[in-house]
């Protein structure tokens, strides 16, 4: 068994949109989701979930405050993983740039139609929370 962990970002602007990109889950399918990926060497949870929504999203952010964390369990190339993910509430500061290759779309969009579009229950049950 593999243990994982990443950080990521809920990031709502000042009109309770919210900052959702399309990527591509482990069978090559398109899924809405949450910026997020794994830390680096040295990095501290916010300082890799701020990094990550600036490459997954162009947009520079600051931290309002953490959530809380969600941990689960997914098979990768037959070997089971458990995940645990440090989420923050983030607001926007400045569009710094373009996504990553990671990444296919960015879009910002009100919570109810964030809330049908993301794929996975951590997410919307993290959405719901806020």
């Amino acid at each position: 068994m593999l243990f994982e962990f990443s950080a990521g970002g809920l990031v709502l602007d000042e009109d309770g949109r919210v900052l959702l990109i399309r990527a591509r889950d482990l069978r090559g399918q398109p899924v809405w989701t949450l910026p997020k990926g794994a830390l680096t060497s040295g990095e501290t949870s916010a300082d890799a979930a701020l990094r990550e929504v600036r490459e997954e999203t162009g947009y520079r952010c600051e931290l309002v405050r953490e959530l809380a964390p969600v941990t689960y369990w997914f098979r990768r190339q037959g070997r089971q993983v458990k995940k645990t993910v440090r989420w923050y509430l983030m607001k926007p500061l400045e569009k710094v740039g373009e996504h990553d290759h990671e990444v296919d779309e960015v879009l910002w969009t009100d919570k109810d139609d964030a809330l049908s579009r993301l794929r996975y229950d951590s997410d919307r049950r993290l959405l719901g929370g806020v």
